[in-house]
């Protein structure tokens, strides 16, 4: 975080255009059968939501690396990357149509603000004052009850219509300001988000966001469902995970941090060592009861703030493909598709495939959950004309192997 050298005002960040949206052709296989991916059409994104127009925005390399994110939530739709043999294939689950957008997973593919995570009961206070938040965390008997605040409220940025410029052939820019008092947080928050593709397969996600006239907390992430595979309905817990971490959050059964870490030696959450997602996923262990899988966030030593760091590495032993997460937060969200169910017409994605049980992970950088109600806990407090900027890179390569049989 760094501090404002001009001031950001709001007729500035509402001064952003809409662009039109570029759009390439992301090419087929030479298979005579029907292609390993679904081509998405920006006409099936165009729609007027809430007042906004929607649509969709291409970026890709010169590599033949694509990918589409569609203004609504500035959620990545597809990302089409080469498997060990040189195919293209998409590894990331979401939909092909804007209506199938709107009535399918709340997070999926979406930049989370303004608070990433989880709030335990949707309260907590600053300076003095206590903020009562949107609940949108429910659960119903027999499971533990809960009432947090989940990913910014029942809006937050998920369903919201952002700003969106064509900056390049390869870079995307999405702009959105959160309103003081909005989901009962405090102060406005204009936030700026670019989308990138790099030459060595990068998806780079870089945000900045300033609090304009009051001190107000902030936490982002990037919510994208990978599928390394490119079969988007296949389990996921063949595929080989590392997790430079000693440590996780300890978590209530309603899946709030308590305060405490836990050194995940000798425990099933332990990936210091490359370990396939599946293997003591079942294992009876309160961490992994609480959220029927993984979804537990684990600490990562940054040697500066501001330096990005290995978050995690996955590989697919099918395809080969190979994907590292490098952000600049203190923390990474491990989730395993815990809550993709198979239900109709929710889970119904790309290609008329249905989104399974476990078909997907989900890495998200992002400083802890809960951090407002933890004082041990890295800030999440920004003072009025300060700055929160962060980056996220998910980079692409293949491992030469052979395929897992």
């Amino acid at each position: 975080m760094k501090k404002a050298t001009t001031a950001l005002t709001l007729c500035a960040a509402s001064a952003l255009l809409l662009a039109p949206a570029a759009v390439f052709a992301a090419g087929k296989t030479a298979a005579p059968k029907a292609p390993a991916f679904v081509e998405l059409r920006d006409v099936d994104f165009q729609k007027e939501v809430d007042g906004k127009q929607v649509g969709l925005y291409t970026i890709k390399n010169k590599k033949g690396m694509v990918v589409k994110v569609t203004n609504y939530g500035a959620r990545v739709e597809q990302i089409l990357v080469p498997d060990r043999n040189g195919k293209l294939g998409d590894v990331a689950q979401g939909y092909e149509t804007i209506d199938q957008v709107l009535g399918g997973q709340g997070s999926m593919g979406a930049f989370i603000g303004r608070y990433a995570n989880r709030i335990a009961n949707g309260t907590f206070s600053l300076d003095g004052t206590e903020y009562k938040l949107a609940i949108n965390d429910l659960s119903t008997p027999p499971a533990a009850p809960r009432q947090n605040t989940l990913h910014g409220g029942k809006k937050g940025s998920r369903f919201v219509v952002f700003d969106a410029k064509q900056l390049s052939e390869n870079a995307v820019q999405m702009t959105i300001l959160f309103k003081d008092g909005e989901e009962g947080f405090p102060g406005d928050l204009p936030v700026k988000v670019v989308y990138s593709v790099s030459d060595a397969n990068e998806l780079v996600i870089s945000y900045d966001a300033v609090a304009a006239n009051k001190k107000t907390v902030a936490n982002f992430t990037g919510h994208t469902f990978f599928n390394l595979s490119g079969d988007l309905g296949s389990s996921i817990e063949d595929h080989i995970l590392t997790v430079p971490s000693d440590k996780v959050l300890e978590v209530s059964a309603a899946l709030v941090p308590n305060g405490n870490f836990r050194d995940v030696t000798g425990t099933p959450m332990d990936f210091r060592k490359p370990k396939a997602l599946g293997k003591d996923i079942k294992a009876d262990y309160d961490l992994l009861k609480a959220g029927n899988g993984y979804d537990n966030h684990y600490v990562i030593s940054l040697k500066q703030p501001s330096d990005l760091g290995l978050n995690a590495k996955i590989m697919d032993p099918k395809s080969g493909r190979v994907l590292e997460v490098w952000s600049t937060e203190p923390g990474v969200q491990v989730y395993s598709g815990n809550f993709l169910e198979g239900k109709l017409p929710r889970d119904l994605g790309k290609g008329s495939t249905v989104y399974n049980f476990r078909s997907a992970f989900c890495l998200e950088p992002s400083r802890f959950p809960d951090s407002v109600n933890h004082s041990g806990f890295p800030t999440t407090e920004i003072k009025p004309g300060e700055w929160y900027s962060g980056k996220i890179v998910y980079k692409f390569s293949v491992d030469k192997g052979k395929a897992a049989k």
